[in-house]
């Protein structure tokens, strides 16, 4: 079992990126020789989508990203790893989700940034809602099947 602690934040707050990443290499003192990060962002669909609110069952949801980080940290060498999910409306542009990994290597970092997100993407407890901008409530937003066949490479 890896030493890493996972950090894992569910908030309605946005999260400033920028912070997120220096907070992560600070505190690593120069171990680390990458960090890697992933920013998801809400998109506007074309024009279609004025926002989209996340749902989440509190505590439920933090102890199972928590469970996916261990993972994450046991499979690959890491020296951090920090996801940061939001919940509640959030409109085109903003930040919904924001995976940090840090390793001695390129390639372990970005491996588990990579499994971090392909399990948020396809199995992490969170429900989508589209808001329209029509002000109509649209459908809920499913995993794709490019985003299950992606998951499906971790197994």
């Amino acid at each position: 079992m890896s030493e890493t602690v996972p950090s894992i934040d569910i908030q309605a707050e946005p999260f400033d990126t920028a912070a997120e990443i220096a907070r992560v290499s600070a505190d690593l003192g120069g171990r680390a020789g990458a960090v890697v990060t992933f920013s998801g962002l809400c998109r506007d669909e074309d024009g279609r989508l004025a926002a989209l609110e996340l749902e989440h069952y509190a505590g439920m949801a933090e102890a199972e990203l928590f469970r996916v980080a261990e993972t994450a940290a046991s499979r690959w060498p890491l020296q951090a790893v920090r996801v940061i999910h939001r919940y509640g409306r959030v409109r085109p542009g903003d930040g919904i989700v924001l995976v940090i990994t840090a390793a001695s290597h390129r390639v372990a970092a970005f491996e588990a940034a990579s499994f971090l997100m392909d399990y948020l993407k396809t199995r992490a407890p969170f429900w989508k809602r589209e808001h329209l901008a029509d002000g109509t409530i649209g459908a809920w937003v499913e995993a794709t099947a490019q985003d299950d066949a992606a998951a499906r490479r971790w197994r």
